[in-house]
């Protein structure tokens, strides 16, 4: 079993919390909710994103998750 955790902000008292019974289906799960989120963040910006702001974007959200073999 694995564990992922996914939380909104580093001071989440109740971040996402979700298990799956292979490594690749929590693996694929993360990508896809970071991409979620990122492409959230990107969309609803009211200025245009540089690459190296979404690669900081991606960094912060990168922090938040967390994949733990249960």
């Amino acid at each position: 079993m694995w564990k992922v955790t996914y939380a909104v902000d580093s001071l989440d008292p109740n971040p996402t919390v979700k298990t799956f019974n292979e490594e690749y289906e929590a693996i694929d799960w993360l990508g896809d909710e970071m991409s979620r989120r990122v492409d959230h963040v990107v969309q609803h910006s009211p200025y245009s994103i540089s690459e190296s702001e979404l690669v900081g974007i991606q960094e912060i959200e990168a922090s938040l998750a967390r994949i733990d073999r249960v």
